[in-house]
């Protein structure tokens, strides 16, 4: 039997610990007080509203571990980690923040009866092309600046861009920190500076002691890791095939573009396998031969 390590924590950046997390009431109190600039005392209830992936709409291999949270009050609130890039990022979260918004409506319901919906992406890699760590974003009137309508918001928490830690930090930085947090060392330390915190870390030592959520998370981590692993594999495959393409072509112009499409290429092609299609019907989306296809993926 395996022997347990004393000195084994999770991290939060794995999505299954952080969902995990979130399922402790105080945990998410705090952490959505810090997101909306609250007090936690003025964070009455929130509620897990249970999630599954759309049959209609297959995501990669790894599907969505997010955390769907509903307020006394109405709000609707989708909060998603995630340490992997991947194309068309943008679009597919506005596509799940119109399904939010959306979805609150059954037939025959008035329009005035939509609240508040909020999708925090919390990314363990740079989105935005500057070095601020904390966005929210809202509709604007291009003309007047003035914002249209307070009911749709995106928030996006960079964690690479973190600045050196100060003293008395509070709020989303604090929090952010935590979720961050690579050692029990580092976890230890933040968590007496709040109480919330606390419970966070208590809830993530009590997590990394039971061995039936021990596999489950290792697992995750697994699937991370192929996933970062497909898509190096992918970037690879395209690079040797782009470079082929230019050298056949004799001209460098002729190079650079073979190596641009091959690894646009290849990434979709390993994308497609991820999502279980057949060579076939790679081939056919992708507009190449079987054997092509077959190349790439092996």
């Amino acid at each position: 039997m395996k022997k347990p390590d004393e000195n084994f924590i999770m991290l939060p950046t794995v999505d299954f610990c952080f969902k995990e997390l979130m399922m402790n009431p105080k945990v998410r109190t705090g952490f959505i007080a810090a997101l909306l600039d609250l007090s936690p005392d003025e964070i009455q209830d929130t509620e897990i509203v249970p999630t599954e992936l759309p049959r209609d709409y297959p995501e990669e291999k790894l599907g969505i571990l997010d955390v769907h949270v509903r307020m006394r009050d109405g709000r609707h609130l989708n909060l998603e980690m995630q340490v992997q890039f991947f194309e068309y990022w943008d679009s597919r979260i506005l596509f799940y923040l119109s399904k939010m918004f959306s979805g609150q409506l059954k037939k025959g319901d008035s329009y005035e009866k939509l609240r508040k919906c909020i999708h925090v992406s919390i990314l363990d890699f740079s989105w935005f092309d500057d070095d601020l760590y904390y966005h929210t974003i809202h509709l604007y009137d291009d003309g007047t600046k003035e914002r249209y309508s307070d009911l749709l918001e995106l928030q996006f928490l960079e964690l690479k861009k973190l600045p050196p830690e100060a003293q008395s930090e509070k709020g989303i930085l604090r929090w952010m920190r935590f979720l961050h947090g690579k050692s029990r060392k580092e976890f230890e330390h933040m968590a007496g500076t709040d109480e919330y915190i606390q419970e966070a870390y208590d809830t993530l030592v009590q997590m990394s002691a039971d061995e039936k959520k021990q596999m489950e998370y290792e697992a995750r981590e697994k699937a991370l890791r192929d996933y970062q692993s497909q898509m190096k594999s992918a970037e690879n495959a395209g690079f040797r095939k782009g470079e082929r393409t230019g050298f056949q072509k004799g001209e460098q112009a002729g190079f650079q573009k073979g190596e641009q499409s091959g690894l646009e290429k290849a990434k979709r092609i390993f994308q497609l396998n991820a999502q279980g299609k057949t060579i076939t019907e790679i081939a056919d989306i992708c507009q190449m031969t079987e054997p092509e296809v077959r190349d790439i993926l092996y």
